[in-house]
């Protein structure tokens, strides 16, 4: 068994390693485990968790990963929507391309970390982009709606799920048509009725991160 530590934004995604990625993988003997960003301590002296405020605290959390050496790969799923402004060359981003800017990022976070075990990755632009994958089962999971070709129109607007851009981001626009959803009953549940293959085909980005996990951790 090869294990991966995969620094998590929220809930949200930490519910989607634990009941999406891990038996997904678990024919190729890989097994994640989810950690949620920690972004402040309160008096009582717990971690309040969820969201990122500065990038330092990552940088925390990530060397301590990066401490067990019984982890064969530190990554991480947090959003490119709504990065603080102190993430590395954030404001240096290049002209062109979304996954230009994404993988410019993902490289500048990657040297500053400065670990060959480290593999950044940033979802584009949120979780919820991989939903809409299959508009569809977004609306099967609130059979009390119909919501089916609003949905679809979303999707159309877009060249892939993960355009789904900045000034709409695809979360806000569920809750809008859908304001019953909630990133963390939902998100996983919605993903496993999609399937992860169909979600690898629909977004390059994503599937990009998975197939480099993949790859690193099956090589002989």
């Amino acid at each position: 068994m090869k294990y991966i530590s995969i620094l998590v934004e929220g809930q949200t995604e930490e519910v989607f390693v634990r009941d999406v990625l891990t038996p997904y993988w678990s024919t190729q003997d890989i097994f994640p485990i989810a950690t949620i960003l920690r972004t402040k301590r309160v008096k009582s002296g717990s971690d309040f968790k969820g969201g990122i405020t500065r990038y330092d605290r990552v940088c925390n959390d990530l060397n301590k990963l990066l401490q067990n050496r019984g982890v064969e790969l530190i990554t991480t799923m947090i959003d490119y929507y709504g990065l603080p402004k102190d993430f590395p060359k954030i404001d240096e981003q290049p002209e062109g391309d979304l996954y230009t800017k994404v993988e410019f990022l993902e490289l500048a976070m990657e040297q500053d970390i400065g670990s060959y075990r480290f593999l950044p990755y940033l979802s584009v632009h949120e979780f919820e982009a991989l939903l809409f994958t299959s508009p569809q089962d977004i609306a099967t999971a609130f059979p009390d709606d119909n919501k089916t070709q609003q949905l679809e129109s979303i999707k159309r607007t877009y060249r892939n799920p993960e355009f789904i851009n900045l000034d709409n981001p695809p979360a806000k626009q569920i809750s809008k048509l859908l304001p019953q959803y909630r990133k963390k009953l939902h998100g996983s549940q919605i993903v496993k009725a999609i399937g992860l293959d169909d979600i690898r085909a629909e977004c390059p980005h994503f599937n990009q991160w998975l197939t480099i996990i993949e790859s690193r951790l099956t090589e002989e």
